[in-house]
């Protein structure tokens, strides 16, 4: 356990201008300074000096929740110095009188952690990854703005006159999007479907910029993880979006140090529901990683389709007994581990210089 690893513990709550962190006794868990400092260059600075009067840099580890998040500044900081940073979830205990503060957040997020034998890692802040994330976030929200742009215009154009809609009913949505980008203002119709011409090349012009903004993403993307994973890419049934989330997840070697650690990351791990009938048998992880999960579906959904092995597999445990969902987690657990095998453990052929 942490306890035994480490003299001092640095508990961190962050906040968006604000850290509070405490500083622990790993022996005793008492509290040895407390102290707040603003999220800022310098702030981080003088955090570091803070504990460094009180603990050794070699015999300390710091606990931050919300690594990602609010924290994110103060873990790249600390990650640049060699510092051992350790990704903090939410609290499982509270106190009885439901007392709740930043000091107290702090507290518990160092307290916790002494007591755990499994530490979880912060996802690397820069380099490749934080190159990959950045597209593929900003790429997934310009594909729900188009999605929900797409569905106004479809919306509108149910509801517009006739004379508007009949020229657009049956039209593939491709083409619906182009003819309403090309309507031209007309002075010589009424107020109404002037109007409703001009909001529907608003919105057709919108899903075509986006369109754009989408396709743009998509070649970074291909850029990027052709270099960063193309391991990945040669593998039956994952593109470049999954392939992404894949990287995204897995960040860094050695963060998940088992291809168990990384199912169990993405929520494929089985989870036992055997009751008291002799029958033993798993439910499906909803905890974990839920793009991550996402990702490993929908790989998993195009072996299903396309790939002869997976669909021999499926014949043989449905024979079983299985049914079509824990076949499906099966297959997400296999996928889980020859995506972690193909990162933490790459082809010399494929290993970057």
């Amino acid at each position: 356990m942490l306890a035994e690893l480490v003299d001092h513990v640095i508990g961190v709550d962050p906040d968006r201008d604000w850290i509070t962190l405490v500083v622990i006794d790993a022996h005793t868990t008492g509290v040895i300074a407390e102290a707040k400092f603003p999220t800022t260059s310098d702030g981080y600075r003088d955090a570091v000096d803070m504990v460094d009067a009180h603990s050794s840099e070699t015999e300390r580890a710091w606990a931050i929740e919300g690594s990602a998040s609010y924290g994110r500044g103060l873990a790249a900081t600390l990650h640049h110095r060699g510092e051992w940073v350790i990704e903090f979830g939410h609290p499982t205990r509270k106190t009885k009188d439901g007392a709740k503060s930043d000091p107290l957040d702090a507290i518990r997020a160092a307290r916790e952690v002494l007591g755990q034998n499994r530490l979880a890692v912060p996802r690397a802040h820069d380099g490749m990854r934080e190159a990959i994330r950045v597209h593929a976030v900003t790429r997934a929200a310009a594909v729900r703005a188009r999605t929900a742009a797409i569905n106004e215009l479809k919306a509108m154009i149910v509801t517009a006159d006739e004379s508007i809609r009949s020229p657009l009913r049956g039209l593939r949505t491709v083409d619906q999007v182009a003819a309403c980008a090309r309507f031209r203002d007309r002075t010589n119709v009424p107020v109404d479907q002037r109007c409703t011409r001009t909001a529907l090349r608003a919105l057709a012009r919108r899903i075509e910029h986006l369109d754009a903004e989408v396709d743009q993403h998509d070649r970074a993307l291909k850029a990027l993880l052709d270099q960063a994973a193309p391991q990945l890419l040669a593998e039956r049934g994952i593109g470049y979006v999954t392939a992404a989330e894949f990287y995204i997840a897995w960040s860094h070697p050695g963060r998940c140090h088992s291809e168990a650690a990384f199912a169990r990351l993405g929520g494929t791990s089985p989870v036992a529901a055997t009751s008291g009938l002799n029958q033993t048998r798993h439910r499906l992880n909803r905890g974990g990683d839920r793009q991550l999960n996402r990702a490993l579906y929908l790989v998993a959904i195009t072996k299903q389709r396309c790939d002869p092995a997976t669909k021999t597999y499926m014949a043989r445990r449905t024979a079983e007994g299985k049914t079509d969902r824990e076949v499906t987690r099966c297959i997400k657990r296999f996928i889980a581990r020859r995506v972690w095998r193909l990162l933490e453990h790459p082809p010399i052929t494929t290993r970057q210089t």
